[in-house]
């Protein structure tokens, strides 16, 4: 019987997936445009004020007196990263794209902007310095940057051609790229919390931290291959209910797991910055 009501009623699977789409989208927003301002504030501001030393507190090894254009590189990814996070959802709102196509395109030219520098930047500081993790946190975060710059160039060159449905479709792929930084933290923060750190070491060598190097950012891939409706599976009613519930449990968790981040971490940050 419920098969032959999925199997019915494609109309209600599809709106099932518009509205926990939307929920995810505005859970996502929330909570990265908290953590780019967290960004900012910890990493940005600590740049500008000479300071960059205390980048070592969450990161061993970011900062190197000795190494000046590595500094400069990692702190133009943390500065453009912070922007890429808080303008990304306004790109996907289609009441600004469609009712404020100026403002949606003036933004537009900012966010890629800074996904090319915050990509560029952290390239940068791979090639001279190397990541904590060695070899392969270099490889997956490297090929994360090598990524983000591509698809920040997709994006870009469709929308100037006015081929807007590929357009759209390379957007995707770089907001799922870009929250990709937000999502680590969020990942490492409650694997602490419910395993103590089970497979993480000091030099994010550990098997988790291999994981890691990579988990980040190719599911968020597959999840935007999904919505753009490339793969085949997501088209069947069956396929669009479940994703509906997955999508829809996700944003429950990020609730919870902002709520937590933004009361312990990111809220103090943000607060000594205003005051």
């Amino acid at each position: 019987m419920a098969q032959q009501l999925i199997n019915q009623q494609p109309g209600i699977a599809d709106r099932a997936v518009r509205i926990s789409g939307g929920l995810l989208v505005a859970t996502v927003w929330l909570s990265a445009l908290l953590f780019g301002l967290y960004i900012l504030s910890f990493y940005f501001v600590a740049l500008l004020e000479s300071n960059t030393a205390q980048w070592n507190e969450v990161l061993p090894g970011l900062f190197d007196p000795n190494s000046r254009t590595a500094t400069v590189g990692i702190g133009l990814h943390f500065a453009a990263g912070g922007v890429v996070l808080i303008l990304g959802c306004t790109q996907l709102i289609g009441a600004i794209r469609e009712g404020c196509p100026a403002i949606h395109r003036w933004v537009g030219r900012i966010y890629v902007s800074c996904c090319l520098m915050a990509a560029l930047g952290g390239l940068l500081f791979i090639a001279i310095k190397g990541t904590i993790g060695g070899l392969v946190m270099d490889i997956g975060f490297a090929g994360y940057g090598v990524l983000m710059a591509w698809v920040a160039i997709e994006t870009f060159r469709h929308a100037r051609a006015r081929r807007i449905e590929r357009h759209r479709a390379w957007a995707i792929r770089l907001f799922a790229l870009a929250i990709g930084s937000w999502l680590y933290r969020m990942d490492y923060g409650f694997w602490f919390m419910f395993t103590g750190g089970l497979g993480h070491t000091a030099d994010f060598s550990g098997p988790f931290d291999h994981f890691m190097a990579f988990f980040f950012y190719v599911p968020n891939l597959l999840v935007a291959e999904a919505f753009i409706g490339r793969t085949a599976p997501m088209r069947s009613s069956a396929a669009k209910w479940a994703a509906s519930i997955c999508v829809f449990a996700a944003t429950m968790f990020l609730v919870l797991a902002t709520y937590y981040f933004t009361k312990h971490r990111w809220g103090p940050a943000i607060v000594d910055l205003l005051t």
